[in-house]
């Protein structure tokens, strides 16, 4: 009587996937690259940067200047300051930095001179 191929080969596999499963390697994969309280700390640091941004972009947009300008391109302040929310890190970033800039050109007088 001729066997199957997997009653053949069905109990190698079988002791196979045990000592797989069972391996010292299996164990060291459950170890993080990465520890939860480094992840934590990364994660508060970027909450900590992204509210620095939006109080900055905030307080230049409550700037007179900034109120003129929106004003004179028919915008409404309110609506800049909660589409500021919406934006991704990258773009907060940037946006903080140039606004940063333009109130640096403000207190100097460098900006709206004729």
């Amino acid at each position: 009587m001729k066997r199957s191929l997997f009653s053949a080969v069905g109990p190698v596999l079988v002791l196979l996937l045990g000592l797989i499963l069972t391996s010292p390697g299996t164990a060291l994969a459950q170890d993080h690259v990465v520890s939860p309280g480094e992840i934590q700390k990364d994660a508060a640091g970027v909450s900590s940067a992204r509210q620095q941004h939006v109080q900055q972009l905030d307080g230049f947009l409550s700037s007179k200047e900034a109120q003129q300008a929106l004003k004179s391109a028919h915008m409404d302040g309110q609506e800049v300051k909660a589409a500021v929310q919406q934006l991704d890190d990258e773009d907060l970033a940037r946006l903080s930095a140039r606004a940063e800039k333009a109130q640096r050109d403000f207190a100097a007088g460098s900006l709206f001179r004729p």
